[in-house]
């Protein structure tokens, strides 16, 4: 599940097709920058300032599979800083936060921009022979994206955009468009000189099908305009414990080993159901160790092609009910409740949450992998992609751990701000995230077949629809997860479709490498 931020007030667009207008000046890029390194600029200011730091993490996230980055509010910009880095981005999410003089300056004077959302105008005022003729916000709401011949969703939530206007005869090239209800195109991502500017912050509203996307492969013309096209998939067996039926886990490695397609499987060593929820209420506590014909069927996967990874320890909550009080149901990280309409509110980090209680997770968990025979993995999922970020950076700096795999929670403060807000990111690619670990992606969610809390039905066609727009970046990761309990119900038409879209499935392990 995606845990979306507020969207900002901005909005607005014009009418322009895909492609170039006017005369080249300096056809290329300017020499005059350094090999790696990206600068964000991000907003603090007015009600919702804190989304700004937010902001900042996510398009942080995207640039670290690029290279490293910083992140400074942009209050705080200092004259020069753009030359010290390949890109810089600017976050527009506060309307009319005061830019230095210093920033648009070096903006004017050549500095390579990814200019997001609003603010455009104070440029255009300073500076009016840049090639922006006019920036203004426009509340008419797109319905979708169009980039690289692909449509992408848009959530009509997401608002308007930042209609641009352009001074006559300027070169300038469309790389992206906001498609209106009517029919219409307005631009959503132009280049001109060497600002390239989106007409929005993308990272409100975000889908699986967003125009997230667009934003994400417009940073390898940015960062890395040579890469070839890529498109590997990734498929990863879901809440595996002691109570998994041994039958169809070998069931699914078979039919996975016999399409070729290595895979992943993510695994909790400690079953607990002290309610008897699903045992007429006996009370259940189950290790693997305990489990011998599931131990011997996690081997029997890894000899077809799996690769174990770590699902936390329990799954679930020791001090009752989190929401549930089943593992594989329970978070067992963050506290959490359903309320009145049946939706898992978040609640907070755990009481006993601390960098040593974390680690002691972790270290519960490997000692029994170790008692099951098995070698603990050194790859990390936190159970429901949830945690806070005391655990995130426990886990990130626990020594064997390598990686982790999963959707991921990010709080304000990361970057020293302030605030309560929090954001799932998901990734089309491997990052090295705000909490200094890789994360490899899982970019497509899972087939759900009846809607549960605020979860709707997910079916293989909308997992395969998804991942077909994914293909928008062109070095991307389509990576889905399958809870074993569906058997080959629906595997086979998710395998054999990416398969049939060009992707080619490799397994997890193979994207830490160089």
């Amino acid at each position: 599940m995606l845990v979306i931020a507020a969207a900002s007030s901005l909005s607005a667009c014009k009418t322009s097709p895909i492609g170039t207008s006017g005369t080249d000046p300096s056809p290329g890029r300017s020499p005059a920058y350094p090999a790696t390194g990206v600068l964000v600029l991000y907003d603090t200011t007015g009600q919702y300032g804190s989304l700004g730091e937010l902001y900042a993490v996510q398009a942080g996230n995207l640039a670290s599979h690029f290279g490293s980055w910083d992140a400074v509010p942009v209050t705080k910009y200092t004259p020069g800083s753009t030359r010290k880095y390949r890109l810089t981005i600017y976050i527009g999410s506060t309307y009319d936060e005061p830019l230095p003089d210093a920033f648009l300056a070096d903006v004017a004077a050549g500095a390579e921009v990814l200019w997001l959302g609003g603010n455009l105008w104070q440029l255009i005022r300073k500076y009016p022979g840049m090639g922006f003729q006019a920036a203004t916000i426009d509340d008419a709401v797109p319905s979708g994206v169009r980039y690289r011949g692909t449509d992408l969703t848009r959530s009509a939530s997401a608002g308007g955009l930042v209609s641009t206007t352009l001074s006559p005869g300027v070169y300038s090239k469309t790389l992206a468009e906001a498609t209106m209800p009517d029919g219409s195109s307005r631009p959503w991502a132009v280049r001109v000189g060497a600002v390239t500017y989106i007409a929005e912050v993308p990272f409100t509203y975000v889908s699986f099908d967003d125009r997230y996307l667009a934003l994400a492969d417009l940073l390898f013309d940015l960062l890395a305009p040579q890469t070839a096209e890529r498109h590997r998939a990734l498929v990863r067996i879901e809440d595996v414990g002691p109570h998994s039926d041994p039958a169809k886990l070998r069931e699914i490695a078979d039919y996975l080993h016999s399409r070729n397609v290595p895979f992943a499987a993510a695994v909790f060593p400690v079953y607990d159901d002290p309610a008897g929820v699903y045992s007429g209420g006996a009370p259940v506590h189950r290790t693997l160790s305990e489990s011998p014909q599931v131990v011997d069927a996690l081997r029997y996967m890894q000899q077809q092609g799996g690769t174990l990874i770590m699902h936390g320890y329990t799954h679930a909550f020791a001090g009752g009910p989190n929401p549930y009080g089943v593992s594989a149901e329970d978070y067992e990280f963050y506290r959490a409740h359903v309320d009145g309409t049946g939706a898992v509110v978040l609640d907070g980090p755990v009481p006993e949450d601390s960098p040593s209680w974390a680690l002691s997770r972790l270290e519960g968990a490997r000692a029994e992998w170790t008692k099951a025979g098995l070698t603990p993995p050194d790859i990390w999922e936190f159970p429901h992609y949830t945690a806070s970020a005391t655990d995130y950076r426990a886990i990130a700096g626990a020594p064997g751990i390598r990686a982790r795999y999963e959707q991921v929670l990010y709080f304000n403060g990361i970057l020293g701000g302030t605030g309560t807000r929090s954001v799932s990111q998901y990734f089309p690619y491997v990052v090295k995230d705000a909490y200094g670990t890789p994360v490899i992606p899982e970019s497509l969610g899972n087939v759900a077949t009846q809607r549960f809390n605020q979860h709707g039905v997910r079916l293989a066609p909308d997992l395969l629809a998804s991942a077909k727009r994914q293909l928008a970046v062109r070095d991307n990761v389509a990576s889905f997860f399958y809870h074993p309990f569906l058997g080959l119900e629906y595997l086979p038409q998710l395998i054999e479709g990416l398969q049939a879209m060009g992707y080619t499935f490799v397994s997890a392990p193979t994207l830490l490498q160089p």
